[in-house]
């Protein structure tokens, strides 16, 4: 197939320049660190880009509401001294008494609170070293795209110190003492085939905690002391590394304890006879089995960082750390399992819930975390978003993106280049493309009422001249290269610089060619786009067309979409491949030009649908526990499942990324990429 079509969950063959980015590790889908929490203030926001007459704004439905009653806010705190981000704020409350709000997303993350089941958006219950039986309920309130707890009376409880510095919350916690760090192991269940570790973390009060992915562990191979005898490879995938780190002070016989000890490096083996001599000697004719390498520990090491006490673990592939806390005695119970994610059913706000648990399917069971759309509730809208302000060239983490639009929630898209940051597909806000479709692949469309169309979108676009000749353009603003005619608008960028070698670039101002110029070699010479036209690039064998357009010809264009119905949509996004339609499985990846290795993998999934109750959902699901993620005939029958009417995959493997006010809800951020696009959404002031 031809080059460059998908990203993440993409094509070699069509994205040879680019990399398929798949996360490989089983990933447990609540724990997250504290990257990318920055919140974009509201008038960066609304910042237009350079093409503000022909690219739609990339803001929310309307500015950042005022903050009625608020005495002071912003977006850091200081954390015993350390600074993060985070937004919060102060309201005067009854009798004038200063309330202190804290949005829950750095409410989960930096302190460790977990969320429980809530069918009331205005109140959320928490868990955090404490009965989850009776546990502490906080009032919430919806500011902008954030939801607020007021933690005044918990902050109180717990001995915080509060005050502000301009942009800064300080809070002051009092130190903890980390008394004992304890191991054992016990089975599951008598079937389990992975072991269940558990790790107890004895502490003398409530303290901060946050849990973090990192990269993965190189095994370091022992060589064998036979030359002749090459040193096996291992064929276990390898472990990953997670941190543990609480604001507190490790006992230094705890840090005695897990220090790391130096390798132990082989005695050099006396030197060989000559190999005349070996063959001389009797053949064994079986060599013994070497013994099984002893399994690498848990719990790597324990140290004190300014003033935070950091375990260091070391997690076999399939296993993943489940974190919980306890009062009397407080403990941080650490479980290391195959199946990490914890259910959980919250009313977010009106319209919009956060679902999380394990789908089976025959056998297997996949975690999914997903969020449910009611659109026809007031004020819920859905947008495209993409990462560039100034065009469509360029990717950013989804959290960055979904700040920078103010949108509430949103999920990534489309595919795109990951080598250039080009758009693979169809986006279209506004009823105005901002980049076509490519490959008659999936694609939803969608409406402010509420109304969703799905299906495999082509759409055709016709250069026409005053004697009425007609050559198609195959493309529209996309990374996709092929021969033939494509076409950039203002919605590129301010400028086009040729993909390909000896391109003719025909340059149109207010529907008439002014300049025919020769694009020279890929990636040289940029050609500015007027902002009141577009261009148009002649490829390989086109370019021998461009003696039939001359400069003073007329021209104009035609546009209509297969199916038609995607034209009476002003928001689309494409990806593919189709799972669902009308109920039905229809999945045809090698239809939309998918290769065979991308329909087989299996790897973390993005999904979009609706339901018959015409509620949507964005979805994104994870590795089964030991093993990887679905393949699509797995994602489809997935998706049908959870009761899906119609159904699109969206770009997956590392691209997957679930965003719910300020924070990733299915992985952690340091294991998400840069994504090109996404799909956000909106509340509407009240």
């Amino acid at each position: 197939m031809p080059n460059n079509c998908q990203s993440g969950n993409g094509d070699r063959k069509a994205n040879a320049k680019g990399k398929r980015r798949f996360f490989r590790a089983t990933v447990s889908p609540i724990f997250l660190i504290t990257l990318c929490l920055t919140t974009t203030c509201a008038a960066n926001a609304q910042e237009s880009p350079k093409n503000a007459q022909s690219i739609p704004r990339l803001i929310s439905q309307s500015p950042a509401p005022a903050l009625t009653g608020v005495v002071s806010s912003g977006n850091q705190i200081s954390l015993n001294g350390r600074t993060l981000p985070a937004t919060w704020l102060q309201r005067t409350g009854k009798a004038g008494r200063i309330t202190t709000h804290l949005s829950d997303g750095a409410f989960r993350q930096l302190i460790g609170v977990n969320f429980l089941n809530s069918s009331n958006s205005a109140r959320q219950p928490i868990q955090w070293f404490s009965s989850v039986t009776k546990p502490l309920v906080l009032t919430t309130r919806l500011l902008g795209a954030y939801r607020y707890l007021d933690i005044t009376n918990f902050a109180q409880t717990s001995g915080w110190e509060i005050r502000t510095n301009g942009n800064i919350l300080v809070i002051a916690i009092p130190k903890a003492q980390i008394t004992n760090i304890v191991q054992s192991q016990e089975r599951l269940e008598a079937s389990a085939p992975l072991q269940q570790t558990r790790i107890l973390v004895d502490l003398n009060r409530p303290t901060p905690w946050q849990v973090a992915q990192g990269s993965i562990i190189k095994k370091i191979e022992t060589p064998s002391l036979d030359p002749d005898t090459p040193t096996p490879k291992s064929t276990v995938p390898p472990n990953r590394k997670w941190t543990i780190t609480l604001d507190g002070i490790a006992d230094p016989l705890l840090i005695e304890r897990y220090t790391p000890q130096p390798p132990t490096v082989p005695a050099t083996p006396p030197t060989l006879l000559p190999n005349l001599l070996k063959q001389l000697l009797p053949v064994t004719p079986t060599q013994p089995i070497p013994p099984p390498p002893a399994p690498e520990p848990l719990i790597q090491q324990v140290e004190v960082v300014k003033n935070q006490t950091i375990i260091s673990l070391s997690i076999p592939f399939g296993l993943s750390p489940q974190v919980r806390t306890v009062a009397n005695p407080n403990r941080l119970i650490i479980d290391i399992r195959p199946d990490p994610l914890e259910e959980r059913d919250i009313t977010w706000v009106p319209g919009l819930r956060w679902r999380q648990h394990y789908v089976n399917l025959g056998t297997e069971r996949f975690p999914v975390v997903w969020l449910e759309v009611n659109p026809r509730k007031f004020g819920l809208t859905l947008k495209p978003m993409w990462a560039s302000p100034d065009g469509l060239a360029g990717t950013a983490p989804l959290i960055q993106t979904a700040q920078r639009y103010l949108a509430v929630a949103g999920i990534n898209g489309g595919y795109f280049n990951r080598n250039n940051k080009f758009p693979l597909g169809a986006i279209r806000r506004d009823g105005q493309w901002l980049s076509g479709p490519i490959l008659n692949r999936g694609a939803i469309a969608w409406n402010d009422s509420g109304q969703f169309y799905f299906g495999r979108l082509t759409l055709e676009e016709t250069l026409i001249t005053a004697n009425d000749q007609r050559l198609p353009i195959l493309f529209l603003n996309s990374g996709y290269i092929q021969s033939g005619i494509a076409r950039y608008t203002p919605a590129w960028g301010s400028t086009y610089t040729p993909l390909t070698d000896n391109e003719i670039i025909l340059v149109v101002e207010k529907d008439q060619i002014t300049q025919q110029l020769p694009g020279g070699k890929v990636g040289e010479t940029p050609v500015s786009i007027p902002p009141d036209g577009y261009l148009l690039t002649l490829r390989a064998k086109a370019a021998s067309g461009a003696s039939q357009l001359p400069i003073g010809t007329t021209v104009s264009i035609s546009s209509a979409t297969t199916p038609a119905d995607f034209s009476r949509y002003p928001y689309i996004i494409g990806a593919g491949p189709l799972l669902v339609q009308n109920r039905q499985i229809v999945l045809d990846a090698k239809g939309e030009k998918f290769s065979n290795a991308f329909i087989a993998e299996k790897a973390i999934r993005s999904g979009i649908c609706t339901t018959a109750t015409g509620t949507l959902m964005i979805t994104a699901i994870h590795n089964r526990p030991g093993g990887y993620g679905p393949n699509l005939a797995e994602h489809a029958q997935l998706m049908q499942q959870m009761g899906c009417v119609d159904a699109l995959n969206l770009d997956g493997g590392s691209s997957t990324s679930l965003y719910l006010g300020g924070q990733l809800l299915d992985r952690s951020p340091s294991t998400a990429a840069r994504v090109h696009n996404g799909i956000g959404i909106f509340l509407k002031p009240q």
